[in-house]
Parts: structure tokens; C-alpha cells; sequence
């Protein structure tokens, strides 16, 4: 990168919030993005009540404007809803001051926020911020598509997310548990698992479902409190419990309604787990059905069941499918080169800003 570091404001949520741009940013650290580039990272929401996130948001903002001056390159991470209109100011007022900037857009969400539930001068106004970037980074090419005809076609990059592939792999597929990570709630398809769990237990005495993360549905949290013979939910968990019960559980299960690309379905893979999950976003480019896990369409529950079925029927299906989850992710580019590749775009950045001052 040459002798002067480039300086690179990115934004984000908090990194201690429990969710998927936060685990990126935290593989980012772990990746050394901060010694390659002069890195400083704003959190512009973290969890709490309304008033906490509003007193975050304020702060961040004057906090970026200290930086404005010298900043070089903007990196938002941003999602859709809340976190497109808590971006969209930083965004607005770095093109103001003609900073260079990159969109990375990181939820599964964008579609029914974009054409559902914004008005038709709201989507003229969110076009308009999303332009704004020199670069705009999506997870797939399912993602790529759907974005080119609101973004001009040759800013967007695809770059999915990436994991560190453990050198430890799953040992065993005897057991019958299934294991979901991350936000508990409707969209995530908790609903349709804890309906197929009586059926499930019906079928296989063994079967156990552990839920790890946050509820955000108390409707769903009292209906699986009302199941213990057959679901656990664990509350929040460190990496060295989630590899316990990676090891723990035979299937990975996210039915989930939306996503990007879900570092927690990347986690599993690479671990060994047999992994079951939706056809939506950017899914389809990690899991190929029949080869390396399941897919089912979303909102399904009879599928989930039958795939849940043939899955927990078949030890030697679960190995399988679980061997050839590790060596696809195996053969995906790393989290290092993921991190070159984000530097290389940072630098072209630089040397366009540098080339229209010397113009």
C-alpha cells in the first residue's frame, strides 16, 4: 500500500452487539485489516432502549465529523431499515465534501424495505444515497442482480463473507440434536421449527433443539419454554461454547425467511456440521442441495419436517453432507483474501481520489 496508510472510516454496529456485520467486523480485526490500513471504526448503534441507541447514533455522527477532514475513504456497513437511515446522513455528508465512498450492503432484508415499505419518493431518495458510493459491495450474485437496477451496474462488486476455517473438525454425527445460532424470531423461521419439533420427537426419542441468541419474539419464547423435553434455548453464547455444541449437535438449522450471507451458516460448514437452511440470498451460493446440506423453501413447515426427517434418519447422510460442507468452504477464498481483496478496492479508491486532484 506504500509508505502513507490509508485512513479509512467504517461504520457499523458496536462490535459487542450480537448479530452478523458485527462478527464480520470482528473477523476483520482478527484478519489484521487494522494494520494495513490507518482503520478507525465508528459504532453508530449498540443494544439497548430507543433513547440509548439515539444518545449512539448522535455521538457517532460528531465523532465522524472530528474525522471528516482527514478521512480518505468511508466503509458503511449497512443493512436495510433502521441501519439504511442511520448510514444514509454519514453517507450524504461525506459526498458533500467529495470523500470517497464504499457501501457494503450486509442484510437480507433490502427487497420488502425497498419496494414494500417505502413510499415511491422514499426510493427515489434511497437510489439517490446508494449512487453515492464509488463502490458498492453486495454478498452474491443473487444480491448483484437484484441491486442493478437501483445502483449503476459497475459500482457493485460481489464479496461474500469469510471465516477462518478451524483446524479442529466435527468428530462425530451420532447425536440427534439440532442447533440454531443467532436472532430468535419469526423471520429466522423459529416459528415452523418449534411446530415440527413434536413431530420430530415423536419419531426420534433423541432429538434435541438448542437455540442460542437473542429472543425478539415473545410469543416464540414462551411457546419453546413450553416444550423442555424437546428445546433449550441457551441464551447468548462465547465461540468455545458454540463450538461445544457444534461439536454437540448432528444438524445446523436456519430456516430463515431473508439473509445476505449468515456467518454463523459459514461457522457450521467449516466446522464439519450437516447444515439445513432456505433457498434465499446468498444461501444458494454455500449450500447445494443433495451435495454438501439441505435447502427448503422458506415458510415451509411440512419441507422442513421431511428434510429434518430424512436428515436425522441417516448418520451416514449427516457425515457426508457434513465432510462436504468443510471442504466447500475449504475451497471459498479465506478471510485473509477477503481482506486483500477489501484493501485492493480501498486503493484503487485512494489513487482515483489522488488522479481527480491532480486534474
Amino acid at each position: 500500500m506504500g509508505q502513507k496508510m490509508i485512513r479509512v472510516v467504517m461504520l457499523g454496529p458496536a462490535r459487542n452487539v450480537h448479530g452478523g456485520i458485527s462478527a464480520t467486523v470482528n473477523n476483520y480485526y482478527q484478519a489484521g485489516l487494522a494494520e494495513k490500513v490507518a482503520l478507525t471504526y465508528i459504532a453508530t448503534m449498540v443494544d439497548g432502549n430507543k433513547c440509548r441507541k439515539l444518545l449512539q447514533a448522535v455521538g457517532a455522527y460528531l465523532k465522524f465529523l472530528t474525522y471528516l477532514p482527514r478521512m480518505d475513504i468511508l466503509h458503511a456497513n449497512m443493512a436495510s431499515d433502521s441501519s439504511y437511515y442511520r448510514k444514509m446522513l454519514f453517507i450524504r455528508t461525506a459526498a458533500m465534501v467529495r470523500k470517497k465512498i464504499i457501501i457494503y450492503s450486509r442484510g437480507g432484508n433490502f427487497e420488502q424495505f425497498y419496494y414494500k415499505e417505502s413510499s415511491p419518493g422514499a426510493q427515489k431518495r434511497i437510489r439517490a444515497t446508494l449512487n453515492m458510493a464509488e463502490r458498492f459491495i453486495v454478498l452474491s450474485p443473487e444480491w448483484k442482480v437484484f441491486f442493478e437496477p437501483l445502483v449503476e451496474a459497475e459500482k457493485i462488486t460481489v464479496m461474500g463473507n469469510g471465516v477462518i476455517v478451524p483446524t479442529k473438525k466435527k468428530e462425530s454425527h451420532a447425536g440427534q440434536g439440532l442447533l440454531l445460532l443467532g436472532r430468535l424470531c419469526r423471520e429466522k423461521g423459529v416459528g415452523e421449527l418449534l411446530c415440527v419439533m413434536p413431530r420430530l420427537l415423536a419419531e426420534f426419542p433423541n432429538v434435541h433443539l438448542y437455540l442460542a441468541g437473542v429472543w425478539e419474539d415473545d410469543g416464540l419464547r414462551e411457546k419453546a419454554a413450553r416444550m423442555p423435553e424437546c428445546v433449550t434455548y441457551l441464551g447468548w453464547i462465547d465461540k468455545d461454547v458454540q463450538m461445544e455444541y457444534m461439536e454437540k449437535c448432528s444438524v445446523f438449522v436456519l430456516p430463515t425467511y431473508f439473509e445476505g450471507q449468515p456467518n454463523v451458516l459459514l461457522e457450521a460448514m467449516a466446522f464439519g456440521m450437516a447444515t439445513l437452511s432456505t433457498a434465499v440470498g446468498g444461501i444458494p451460493q454455500l449450500i447445494t442441495d443433495g451435495l454438501n446440506g439441505k435447502l427448503v423453501a422458506p415458510r415451509d413447515a411440512e419441507a422442513l419436517y421431511l428434510a429434518l426427517l430424512e436428515l436425522l434418519s441417516s448418520e451416514d447422510k449427516r457425515q457426508s453432507y457434513g465432510a462436504a460442507a468443510r471442504r466447500h468452504m475449504e475451497s471459498r477464498p479465506g478471510l485473509a483474501e477477503l481482506v486483500e481483496k477489501l484493501c485492493e478496492i480501498y486503493e484503487s479508491l485512494y489513487e482515483n481520489k489522488n488522479m481527480s486532484l491532480r486534474a
